[in-house]
């Protein structure tokens, strides 16, 4: 199970930018899925709880969204929504695309706890997280 590995990672980066904000705690975490990325959310939301328990990041929660699989094609230069099995071009049919969207694993956005006096503070911040497959 790979995801946990993964959900690591992803708890890394956002102690890391708690350090960095002087964040008490985290109460919320979100982050974005492709189809392709080689990452089940289902078993993602699994390891979570594991990955976070004794960390700065311990009772937040993680939302999680899917992001489609969009490809560019080569001959007619129109960029489509297609499924993750069938990367052909929803304009022209050929199979000559580029994928552009739907590999990924993103940290879209952190919300931090600063202090208790200054409540929840919303960092938007995306970063690519390596999906070791």
């Amino acid at each position: 199970m790979h995801e946990l590995a993964i959900c690591q990672a992803l708890i890394t980066q956002v102690t890391d930018l708690a350090t960095e904000r002087s964040a008490t705690s985290v109460s919320d975490i979100f982050v974005a899925v492709g189809p392709l990325s080689g990452v089940e959310s289902a078993l993602l939301q699994n390891a979570f709880p594991i990955a976070v328990a004794g960390t700065v990041a311990d009772g937040a929660e993680l939302h999680i969204d899917s992001l489609p699989v969009r490809v560019h094609c080569k001959d007619c230069d129109a960029e489509s929504e297609v499924s993750a099995n069938r990367l052909l071009c929803a304009q022209c049919g050929t199979w000559k695309t580029r994928l552009v969207s739907g590999d990924e694993l993103l940290l879209t956005r952190v919300e931090l706890e600063i202090d208790k006096h200054t409540g929840h503070r919303d960092l938007s911040r995306t970063s690519e997280l390596a999906a070791e497959g």
